[in-house]
């Protein structure tokens, strides 16, 4: 069937929903229960998304109309989009961002050379990697979070064990250090800066 010489969908429809239920897939492992777990950062999680999302379509929709050079146009231009022009990303989080691009890219040009066995494992062995590089680098090395802590009377020098202790109850961490930032006195306020260990 056809609209205006336009098949209403060929044989390559169902090849999209297989391999975008792949990448979805194994971002959600990536992105939620890899990054998001170590980090309880929820900044980046709709941009992980979203960009693997696009980039996703985009390869995929180049690779099917075959244009070698808008082919390398479009990636090139895929990949200057981690040069962000506002805040400073860590270094983690362009390595994620990185991975969540590369792992929509591999999902979107594999071609028949590539089995869906082949294209699962090259998957796999990424998560795989990530979560034995995050458990081994991590493991021991103190972690920092900023808090908004309300309890001003805590933030005297004599208070400082209580004021751990109280910390350590709400967070349900154990905390290595404070470091005290800013103080906001018409709010009764500070935003505290936590030191702790990651023993996951």
């Amino acid at each position: 069937m056809t609209i205006f010489e336009v098949p209403l969908f060929d044989e390559d429809f169902y090849k999209l929903l297989f391999r975008f239920g792949i990448n979805i897939f194994f971002l959600t492992i990536i992105i939620r229960f890899l990054y998001f777990k170590k980090t309880q950062n929820k900044e980046f999680l709709f941009t992980y998304y979203m960009i693997s999302v696009i980039v996703f379509f985009i390869c995929f929709t180049l690779k099917k109309l075959e244009l070698d050079l808008g082919m390398a146009l479009g990636l090139f231009a895929i990949f200057g989009i981690i040069r962000y022009r506002t805040n400073t990303v860590s270094i983690k989080e362009m390595t994620y961002l990185f991975v969540v691009i590369g792992v929509s890219v591999i999902n979107a040009l594999a071609n028949k050379k590539l089995s869906y066995a082949e294209l699962v494992l090259t998957n796999s062995i990424i998560v795989l990697t990530l979560y034995l590089t995050e458990s081994f680098s991590n493991h021991g090395v103190l972690l920092s979070k900023k808090i908004t802590y309300s309890n001003i009377e805590n933030l005297k020098p004599e208070n400082r064990e209580e004021l751990i202790a109280e910390l350590e109850q709400i967070n349900g961490i154990k905390i290595s250090d404070v470091k005290i930032g800013s103080v906001d006195l018409n709010l009764n306020t500070a935003t505290i800066k936590i030191l702790y260990e990651d023993n996951e």
